[in-house]
């Protein structure tokens, strides 16, 4: 493992904690952008809903897949150097997207979107671990994930402002913008980090895979892991229309707030691990997965607004609680196989993501928005159950 320089002054680790909170919000708001504008894509482009939302799964699935190489390409090159040219690259590519003359073309230009905003996650999580203190790592971690979680919802808001007042194109032509203020920022102000590890085979944490996959604990993680943003991006993909049909008939800028009140259940994130340690990981672990579930399935059910906007507050709470404690949990299971399953872990959750506008959209066409939450929350009581099998286990142990 690369050492930390020790030039680096203590005031500076709030500079670089802040620059990356801000680039990981960055570019996971390019995963969530399209889920509001499904609608004008099926108008520009004359496609069905179904195949409209395939701008979100592209990206995603896209996504997910690349976490697997990009993990072990930030061991061999650098984590800086990783993180520095994936923002390059989505800085081009991302404002091609407001111009694109075709749905496969665009849809096309997503899948690669997808690939280059891999690029980071891994990266910058590998680069805390290496370059930060033990004393300031886990709050660094906290942090970064908050604003991967935020961008749930950031995303969505950015994507309605923006399309609704100067057109969808407009979207990729800001974020593009935004995409090389951030290259400005993580080529200036963050150091360049360990040594590289030339030597390292990149087939190797694939190999270990195949083992985490036949640890019956680490199974039941991954299953939770699919789960939570299948739940949480479908959820959303079916709020905007839910609410502007009846009882509720609201109008875009009233939805809009609605998604944005989300952004409070999140509030509850970089606490996690203030909670694991009062209450022990697992039960953690079940009660955000137990909030989620009843945030989700009330919602559902409920008529009334205010309840409305409060379950779904929870639901993202749960949500957000859950998912660093998930990989808090998975890191500890798999031992010396560490960085394997955080990168299997990260592939799984958005392979989630992927399907989470495709599995919402099917339950849609039951005609019943109340089967479609209570669906998904389904999915949800799924995941608790297999809380109650993880065996705290690690790989190679017993």
């Amino acid at each position: 493992m690369a050492r930390r320089p020790t030039f680096i002054a203590e005031g500076k680790y709030f500079v670089m904690t802040a620059i990356l909170s801000w680039c990981g919000l960055a570019v996971v708001s390019s995963m969530y952008v399209t889920i509001p504008m499904v609608t004008a894509f099926v108008r520009e482009f004359q496609v069905s809903p179904a195949q409209a939302a395939w701008s979100g799964s592209a990206f995603s699935l896209a996504y997910a897949i690349s976490f697997l190489l990009f993990a072990s390409l930030s061991d061999r090159y650098g984590r800086k150097q990783v993180m520095f040219w994936g923002l390059v690259a989505l800085s081009v590519i991302t404002p091609l997207l407001g111009i694109a003359s075709s749905f496969p073309l665009f849809i096309a230009l997503r899948t690669i979107q997808g690939i280059a905003a891999a690029t980071f996650a891994p990266a910058a999580l590998s680069y805390i671990v290496e370059m930060y203190p033990a004393e300031n790592r886990v709050t660094a971690i906290g942090f970064v994930s908050t604003g991967f979680l935020l961008a749930g919802i950031a995303g969505q808001v950015l994507s309605d402002i923006v399309s609704q007042n100067f057109g969808w194109p407009f979207v990729f032509y800001f974020l593009g913008g935004i995409y090389l203020l951030s290259v400005g920022l993580l080529g200036g102000s963050i150091p360049k980090g360990g040594t590289q590890h030339q030597n390292i085979n990149v087939l190797d944490p694939f190999k270990q895979m195949g083992t985490l996959l036949f640890h019956k604990s680490l199974l039941f993680c991954f299953l939770i892991a699919f789960t939570l943003l299948l739940t949480f991006v479908g959820m959303y993909t079916t709020l905007g229309s839910y609410l502007s049909q009846a009882p509720f008939l609201l109008h875009s800028n009233q939805i809009l707030l609605i998604r944005a009140a989300g952004i409070v259940g999140m509030l509850l994130s970089p606490f996690a691990g203030s909670l694991v340690a009062r209450f022990g990981i697992m039960n953690v672990l079940k009660a955000g997965l137990l909030l989620a579930m009843l945030g989700l399935g009330i919602l559902g059910i409920s008529s009334a607004l205010p309840i409305l906007v409060l379950t779904s507050v929870l639901f993202v709470a749960g949500i957000s609680i859950t998912v660093p404690v998930l990989i808090s949990l998975i890191g500890t299971l798999a031992g010396q196989f560490r960085g394997a399953a955080v990168s299997l872990y990260t592939f799984i959750l958005f392979l989630g993501a992927t399907l989470g506008p495709i599995v919402s959209l099917l339950l849609l066409k039951t005609g019943s928005y109340i089967l479609t939450f209570e669906g998904l929350a389904a999915l949800l009581s799924t995941a608790f159950l297999c809380s109650f099998l993880v065996q705290k286990r690690i790989v190679g142990e017993g």
